[in-house]
């Protein structure tokens, strides 16, 4: 019986709680901005990667090419998605 209780997804949601309350935090705290940038950054960081590994089953495939270029291309998608929202709403292009 132990082992069907998801005891790892258990722990990773309240982590993920966690690390959104300290962002949250952030935003309550008088930090300096920079701080505070940097602190949303980890945050936002480990939150990801805890979010790909535990919930998205980053890890339990046999499959790595696959698997990282997916990613790679996730990010890619990403990155042409925010840049072009600031070329064409801010930048005037």
């Amino acid at each position: 019986m132990a082992r069907l209780f998801p005891i790892r997804h258990v722990i990773g949601y309240i982590f993920s709680l966690i690390l959104s309350v300290v962002g949250l935090g952030v935003v309550f705290w008088d930090l300096n901005p920079t701080a505070g940038l940097w602190i949303l950054i980890v945050c936002a960081l480990i939150q990801a990667s805890l979010q790909l590994v535990l919930f998205m089953h980053i890890g339990e495939t046999d499959n790595k090419k696959s698997l990282y270029f997916n990613i790679a291309y996730a990010l890619f998608v990403g990155l042409v998605t925010i840049f072009g929202t600031l070329f064409t709403m801010l930048w005037g292009w």
